[in-house]
C-alpha cells in the first residue's frame, strides 16, 4: 500500500505538516435566479472545517487536513447540496448552486407528550450515549426532532429539517447535525444514522482547554479512527493493536433475533408468562455461537487493506470475522457474544462482520462506506465520544 507522500507527512508528523493543508473556496448562488445565497451553512462533514456564505456569497475553508470528504452546502429553503471532494496541498475551488426545495407535506403523526418524551429518551440514549461524558451533553433544540415508533417492526426513526445542535462538554464541542434519519431496529438490535455534522470549539479557559485535550486524547486511542489511522501509517502493533481472523460458528438451538423478539413481544400483549419466560430465556441464556476461536499469527496491515481507487480510498478485506484488540486500555464490560480466550487480559476488543461488502476508509481514518456491523469496545461510542475527522492527537 503505497501513499500519496504528503498524507503519509500528514499520518507520522502531523504538527509538521500544517504547511501543507488544503484550502476550499467558492461561491454560492441559486440554480434559478443565479443570484449568490449569503449566510449558507457551509462545511466538511464529520469535520471542524466550517463557515457561512458571506452576502455575496463567498466563502473559503482553510487549514483543510489532506484527505477524501464530504462538502456540504445547507440553508433554510434549498435542498441540501454535498459533493465529495479530495482535499491535497493544492487550493481547490468549488462553486455551488443551491436548488430551491419544493413544499412537502409531511405525514402527521399523532401522539402525547408521553410518547414524545419516551421516544426521545430512547432517541437520546442511542445517540448520544450512556457514559459519563454523555451526562456532560446538553441538546440545544431537541423539539425540532420528528419523532415516530413503529410497533409493529419495533423501529425508532428520527429526522429533522434544521440543524440539531449539541453541546458536549466533556470534550468540549458544539455539534450541529442535520439529521436526516436515524433508526434504533429493537429486533436487529442495530443502530443506524444518515447525516452530516459538523465541530466548533467551545469556549473556556485554559484549564477547561487543558482538560478537554486530556479527554480527546483518551477517546482517541483505541477508537475505530485511530486503528484505521494505523493500517495506512502501517504502525499496528507500535500503536497497539493485534488483529485476528475470528471463526465463528452459530447455535442452531438458538432462533433468528427477530423470533425471539416477536416471540417476546406477543407473549407480552397476550399476557402468557410461560411463553415470556421461554423466549427471555432463549435471549438471555442461549449462546449465538456455540464455538468462537481466532486463527493466529496476527494479521499484518498488508493482509487487511488495499487500495480501493485512486481517490485516496482503501478497502479492508478479511475472511469470517475481523478481531480487533486495543492493548493499551482495558474494558471491563461482559460481552455476553464475544469470544475472549481465557490467557488474555481484558483488553479492549471490537469484531467487525461485513454486511453487504467490507468496509470502505479514506486518509483521515473514517468509513465512508459500509462500514459493516461492530460488536464491542466500538459498538458502545455514540456522539458523547465522537471526534472530527480532521482531529489530530498528540505525537508520542
Amino acid at each position: 500500500m503505497r501513499l500519496p507522500w504528503f498524507i503519509l507527512f500528514c499520518l507520522l508528523c502531523p504538527a509538521a505538516a500544517l504547511a501543507q493543508y488544503g484550502s476550499i473556496t467558492g461561491v454560492v448562488t441559486s440554480a434559478e435566479s443565479k443570484k449568490p445565497i449569503a449566510g449558507a451553512s457551509v462545511f466538511l462533514s464529520n469535520s471542524s472545517v466550517g463557515t457561512a456564505s458571506r452576502d455575496n456569497g463567498a466563502f473559503t475553508l482553510a487549514n483543510v487536513r489532506p484527505g477524501q470528504y464530504t462538502l456540504v452546502v445547507s440553508i433554510l429553503g434549498f435542498q441540501d447540496y454535498d459533493k465529495t471532494v479530495l482535499v491535497g496541498p493544492e487550493p481547490m475551488k468549488v462553486d455551488v448552486e443551491m436548488t430551491p426545495k419544493p413544499l412537502e407535506l409531511r405525514e402527521v403523526v399523532i401522539s402525547s407528550p408521553a410518547d414524545w418524551k419516551k421516544n426521545y429518551e430512547e432517541f437520546r440514549k442511542n445517540f448520544i450515549g450512556v457514559d459519563e461524558n454523555a451526562r456532560l451533553c446538553e441538546v440545544q433544540n431537541p423539539h425540532i426532532l420528528n419523532l415516530t415508533y413503529n410497533q409493529t417492526k419495533q423501529i425508532l426513526h428520527a429526522d429533522a429539517d434544521q440543524f440539531l445542535v449539541v453541546e458536549n462538554q466533556a470534550l468540549g464541542y458544539r455539534i450541529k447535525f442535520l439529521v436526516r434519519g436515524f433508526d434504533v431496529d429493537h429486533i436487529n438490535n442495530i443502530v443506524s444514522s444518515n447525516g452530516d455534522r459538523v465541530f466548533e470549539e467551545l469556549p473556556g479557559s485554559a484549564a477547561q482547554k487543558k482538560k478537554w485535550h486530556d479527554a480527546r486524547e483518551a477517546v482517541y486511542y483505541g477508537s475505530a479512527m485511530h486503528f484505521y489511522r494505523s493500517i495506512i501509517a502501517q504502525a499496528l502493533t507500535k500503536e497497539g493493536f493485534q488483529v485476528y481472523t475470528l471463526k465463528r460458528y452459530q447455535n442452531p438451538e438458538r432462533p433468528d433475533e427477530e423470533v425471539i423478539k416477536r416471540g417476546i413481544k406477543i407473549a407480552q400483549q397476550m399476557q402468557r408468562r410461560d411463553s415470556f419466560n421461554y423466549y427471555v430465556d432463549l435471549e438471555n441464556n442461549v449462546p449465538r455461537w456455540v464455538h468462537q476461536s481466532l486463527v493466529k499469527p496476527a494479521l499484518a496491515e498488508s493482509d487487511l487493506a488495499s487500495h480501493y481507487n485512486n481517490n485516496g480510498l482503501f478497502v479492508l478485506h478479511f475472511d469470517d470475522y475481523l478481531y480487533v484488540v486495543y492493548t493499551k486500555k482495558r474494558d471491563e464490560t461482559d460481552y455476553k457474544d464475544i469470544y475472549r480466550p481465557l490467557d488474555m487480559p481484558n483488553y479492549e476488543i471490537s469484531v467487525i462482520t461485513p454486511i453487504g461488502g467490507f468496509p470502505i476508509f479514506d486518509n483521515n481514518g473514517i468509513v465512508v462506506g459500509n462500514g459493516g456491523l461492530t460488536e464491542g469496545t466500538w459498538a458502545k461510542s455514540r456522539l458523547s465520544d465522537l471526534l472530527p475527522v480532521d482531529y489530530v492527537p498528540d505525537l508520542k
